[in-house]
């Protein structure tokens, strides 16, 4: 299989008896079971051995008529040497006891073929049944002929296929041999359901649709999913980034052997039975079922609504956020209501968290989220805490050409804006001239506006003896802490 390689060990889990070994690549079954033997298969298993039904079809082929010298059959020559033989018999009737006379062979036959094709997919009605063979009745296209599943097939079958082969039931086989010199035409089960799953398989692929499977084994190039009885392929590129973010270590077994028996969805993305590929795919799989799910969740979801979500990606605009089946994104504006540069400074991958619902766009299926908002608002704090003309500690932040920009000590959410005409009763060309970033200040509340968010502060009427009385309160308070 391309993206695998016949020479690739693959993993996976005991497999049934009825399948046989087939040429590529080596399988060590992952199976807790000390008497697991290891087995060649390939990716998409192919059918069991049927070398032993093949033999008999090579039956002798009947002899092609050559024409004599007269334009006759060779085959009317048998004819004339018996009716020689009847003569000289009738005139020596010790010849007809047998003395005297060697042994005569009988002319060579030939077999018949019934009219059904090697590889024809027929159905059938079970007749008799026992240990060693299953008799079926054919259509008229058998002329004759006996249909049977040879004991050799029995042998690997597990119970739930020999349920199948009870008298009276309709079964469809494979035809392994379509006329041997038994007159049989021999069939195999084996043979018809690995046939049934590859048209199941085109199915799927035609149509789309997700196949929910599980995990049968692995090998370096990727995972091996169970489709009936045949394998399908998914390549490391196919598997989903959830699965692929849980991987771990440097070898195939570190990286996969936990996964085995895990439920997984794909997509068949390739059907060759000719090359005996099943190629799929979990990424696609998962984009689609992800699609679905977030137009139900549109749907259902309403504004200002609370909902748990699961934090699944960090981007440099914003953190996306799992709430249940679909993906909602929260703006770097709506995570925290301090100033923040990036979703990591507040949130992990994987964490869990309490979201609003604030935006949700049904045309453009996407769905607005904010932390923020299921925080305590600080300005809420401000307006009941804080007072114009009290003084308190700030830390400069950031510097611009019309002022500097401070974060209160106790409350780091809130900024507010020291005015260049306040930083100092003497003419400032630049706030650098008076502060630097990352200064501690006593400065004053001059402005106090919660409506816009806004705070107005003042470095030069630190010292107003306006404010005497109230920043006796401030020191005693400073003192304290």
């Amino acid at each position: 299989m391309t993206g695998q390689g016949n020479s690739e060990e693959i993993h996976n889990e005991e497999m049934p008896a009825t399948e046989s070994p087939a040429e590529t690549p080596e399988v060590t079954s992952t199976s807790p079971e000390p008497d697991t033997e290891q087995a060649t298969l390939p990716v998409a298993e192919d059918a069991p051995d049927d070398n032993a039904e093949d033999t008999e079809e090579q039956t002798p082929q009947p002899v092609a008529e050559a024409a004599d010298e007269d334009g006759q059959s060779s085959e009317e020559a048998p004819a004339e040497v018996t009716a020689s033989e009847e003569a000289e018999s009738a005139a020596d009737p010790d010849a007809e006891a047998g003395e005297g006379k060697p042994e005569k062979q009988a002319p060579r036959t030939t077999h018949k073929r019934s009219q059904y094709k090697r590889g024809e997919i027929i159905e059938v009605k079970v007749i008799e049944s026992s240990p060693t063979s299953i008799t079926v009745e054919l259509d008229e296209r058998g002329d004759g002929f006996t249909g049977v599943i040879p004991s050799r097939e029995l042998e690997r079958m597990t119970p739930d296929m020999l349920e199948m082969l009870v008298p009276d039931e309709n079964v469809k086989l494979y035809v392994v041999n379509h006329g041997n010199q038994n007159g049989e035409v021999v069939l195999s089960l084996n043979r018809a359901l690995e046939e049934l799953d590859w048209e199941n398989a085109e199915d799927y692929r035609k149509s789309r649709e997700i196949y929910d499977g599980f995990i049968g084994g692995y090998n370096k190039g990727g995972l091996i999913v169970r489709f009936g009885r045949l394998r399908g392929f998914i390549p490391q590129s196919q598997i989903s980034d959830e699965r692929r973010a849980r991987v771990e270590g440097d070898t195939p077994e570190s990286r996969w052997g936990d996964m085995i028996r895990e439920p997984i969805m794909v997509k068949i993305i390739e059907v060759d039975r000719s090359r005996n590929r099943l190629i799929l795919s979990e990424r696609a799989a998962t984009r689609e079922t992800r699609e679905a799910r977030k137009a139900k969740l549109i749907e259902e979801l309403t504004l200002n609504e609370v909902r748990t979500g699961r934090v699944v990606s960090l981007e440099d605009f914003g953190a996306f956020v799992d709430i249940g089946g679909a993906e909602g994104l929260i703006h770097l504006t709506e995570l925290s209501w301090g100033h923040i540069t990036h979703p990591r400074q507040v949130l992990e991958v994987g964490e869990e968290i309490m979201v609003e619902v604030i935006n949700v766009d049904p045309e453009r299926k996407r769905i607005g989220l904010s932390l923020k908002r299921q925080l305590t608002d600080p300005w809420d704090i401000v307006a009941s805490n804080y007072q114009q003309g009290q003084l308190v500690k700030a830390v400069v932040t950031k510097l611009t050409k019309f002022g500097a920009f401070a974060r209160l000590s106790k409350q780091q959410e809130v900024e507010g804006l020291i005015h260049i005409s306040e930083l100092s009763e003497n003419r400032v060309a630049h706030p650098r001239e008076v502060v630097e970033v990352g200064e501690e200040l006593t400065l004053r509340i001059v402005k106090i506006d919660v409506a816009d968010r806004r705070l107005g502060l003042s470095l030069k009427a630190v010292n107003s003896t306006e404010y005497l009385d109230s920043d006796m309160n401030f020191l005693f308070e400073d003192s304290d802490q």
